[in-house]
């Protein structure tokens, strides 16, 4: 038992290097760009304070949002999803898998629950003890399912999910920026120093590096940043961009998409004005979301549902922008 809580704490505070990396790579870009940029290399006062409120902008923004994606806890699905005493106790005593399923059935009946695994079955965790939301993921690093979860991200030692998605997405958006700002305002001193037009001194390194170090983690930050906008814009996560989630009716990689805007707000919110900062405004939560049904005509939809005897719920049919409400039935 020691050995492995060692085992344990060494792992947990080795998950804190990324972090730690990143921010002495923040701090040190604040020292360069402050000190031996601003102080010591710009000779003129409106250029010098016109660039550190800028640069201080964009660097309370990003580390706002950098701050808030690593301290929100992961949301975890509520005590509704846990087997009642008696079908647990039923469930741990029975052998047979066809049986566990029939119990997990029976309480899912009341729960709001569409996706499957791939075979069929009620997805559930036996590690937590609980049926999965939909949309919900186990995981093995934070060691709990996770709502919504898009996946466990290193460099900020948490998962990303329903709680800090819209973080996430800001915190790659402001760090993007932080990056420009960086590299618009270095670039003629940077020329200036690469071509000797400025004495060699102790700025020109931090400068030089400055420059090459923002470039970089630019490009490798908007990469990253166009691929989950785009995600947003299709209401996916990365694990149902890579595996598309199951219905009782087959897989869809579209299941949850409702439309472009339909799909932003439900990250973002429905005002605007908070868009922009790092404070929680998604919409739901984070239990049960609104899913579509696809190739299936609105004047079909009710003799297919019949058919299909799915579960009870208010669900959505996108046909042609046109948003149709249907009644599904309860599976006997």
């Amino acid at each position: 038992m020691a050995p492995s809580h060692a085992l344990r704490c060494c792992k947990r505070a080795l998950n804190w290097v990324p972090v730690l990396f990143i921010n002495l790579v923040v701090g040190w870009s604040y020292y360069a760009y402050v000190v031996e940029l601003c102080v010591y290399t710009i000779p003129n006062n409106a250029e010098r304070i016109s660039y550190l409120v800028i640069f201080h902008i964009f660097l309370a923004m990003f580390i706002w949002a950098y701050w808030k994606t690593i301290w929100s806890k992961p949301a975890n699905p509520s005590e509704a999803f846990s087997l009642p005493r008696a079908e647990k106790e039923l469930y741990e005593r029975e052998e047979r898998a066809e049986a566990q399923q029939e119990i997990l059935k029976k309480v899912a009946r009341n729960l709001p629950v569409y996706t499957r695994t791939a075979g069929g079955a009620i997805r559930y965790c036996d590690f937590c003890q609980v049926i999965k939301p939909d949309r919900c993921h186990h995981c093995s690093t934070c060691e709990m399912c996770v709502l919504k979860m898009d996946h466990h991200c290193p460099w900020v030692n948490n998962c990303v999910g329903f709680s800090n998605y819209k973080y996430f997405v800001l915190f790659l958006s402001y760090a993007s920026l932080y990056c420009v700002v960086i590299c618009a305002t270095v670039i003629q001193y940077f020329i200036k120093f690469w071509t000797k037009q400025l004495p060699d001194n102790h700025a020109k390194f931090h400068i030089l590096f400055l420059f090459f170090v923002a470039a970089l983690f630019f490009i490798s930050i908007v990469s990253l940043l166009g691929y989950h906008l785009w995600l947003v814009g299709k209401n996916r996560t990365t694990i149902e961009a890579f595996r598309a989630p199951f219905f009782t009716n087959g897989p869809d990689k579209n299941g949850f998409s409702l439309g472009f805007s339909r799909n932003v707000a439900e990250v973002f919110g429905d005002q605007a004005k908070y868009w922009f900062f790092p404070v929680f405004s998604s919409q739901g939560d984070g239990h049960s979301f609104v899913t579509r049904l696809v190739q299936i005509d609105p004047e079909q939809a009710n003799s297919v549902l019949q058919q299909n005897d799915i579960f009870c719920a208010h669900r959505f049919l996108l046909d042609g922008g046109q948003t149709v409400s249907v009644t599904i039935e309860n599976e006997q």
